[in-house]
């Protein structure tokens, strides 16, 4: 076990800038898919629910891990600092039905790195096209493939530390334009508030019912 604190201050940072460097994309994707929600619901299914999640992802299988470890059930502080990526496999090897388990872990690391790769390309496709909603997917899947090819670059030729260093190098400058984008919506939200008429979701959802039912008066005359 290590006793200094380099590595939790540098993941620490590798995480911050990971993450900071995949906010334009990320935010993009999810107000693309998130028209039509009030902030309440945003904040919930973005924020709250994927925290508590990973919360909990974290205690189970990190306190597996480090009782594994204390309780010399399996070495897996040594599989860490030797290839850091075995590390969820290990702990799932010493644990029932591992065949079934590792073979869901691998399908959920698969399923997490093309979601993320599809989402970012479409956003990348989306700017490079001048902001066009719907670009084709010829060209989304050459990004895609572009994206990859400087990942596999970037780990062949320093591994995991070239593409954490990429990641907080490409993170730092939009930290600026993430603290302007912050401005720009706590401006945008005093702007709404301070306009008279701007409609609740209620008053938006009675609207609506109003109008369907409308609608369905105008097509079924009769009924009347």
């Amino acid at each position: 076990m290590r006793t200094e604190g380099n590595w939790q201050t540098g993941w620490t940072i590798f995480y911050w800038g990971w993450w900071i460097s995949w906010s334009p994309f990320v935010g993009i994707f999810i107000a693309r898919i998130s028209k039509g929600r009030t902030l309440r619901e945003f904040v919930l299914n973005v924020f709250v629910v994927p925290a508590l999640v990973t919360f909990v992802w974290l205690a189970v299988f990190g306190g597996t891990g480090l009782h594994m470890e204390i309780n010399n059930t399996a070495e897996i502080a040594d599989v860490v600092n030797t290839d850091v990526a075995l590390s969820l496999h290990t702990v799932l090897e010493h644990l029932p039905f591992s065949t079934v388990t590792v073979a869901l872990g691998t399908l959920l690391v698969i399923v997490f790195f093309v979601t993320s790769s599809d989402s970012g390309s479409l956003v990348v496709d989306m700017i490079t096209s001048g902001g066009h909603p719907n670009p084709h997917t010829s060209q989304r899947i050459f990004w895609a493939f572009s994206e990859g090819a400087v990942a596999c670059v970037l780990l062949y030729s320093g591994g995991l530390k070239a593409l954490q260093t990429a990641s907080i190098i490409t993170g730092f400058p939009i930290v600026i334009l993430l603290l302007v984008g912050c401005y720009g919506l706590v401006k945008a939200f005093r702007v709404d508030a301070a306009v008279e008429g701007v409609p609740s979701k209620t008053d938006l959802v009675a609207g609506y019912d109003s109008n369907a039912t409308s609608e369905i008066s105008d097509k079924n005359p009769q009924s009347a």
